[in-house]
């Protein structure tokens, strides 16, 4: 599975946007299947259907 790279552009409540930085593809999501600490601006890494906060 290729990893895929996302970074936070919106949180509001208990969700949040995460913007496919290759396509440009916006999701919505929970942020409790994001990891601890994700805020506005971090830069997640998707792989092996896990998010991992990257710098």
């Amino acid at each position: 599975m290729e990893a895929r790279y996302y970074k936070v552009t919106k949180i509001e409540g208990e969700y949040a946007t995460i913007k496919d930085e290759e396509t440009g593809d916006e999701i919505f999501i929970a942020l409790f299947l994001l990891p601890e600490g994700t805020d506005l601006g971090t830069r997640l890494k998707y792989e092996f259907l896990e998010y991992e906060i990257i710098q």
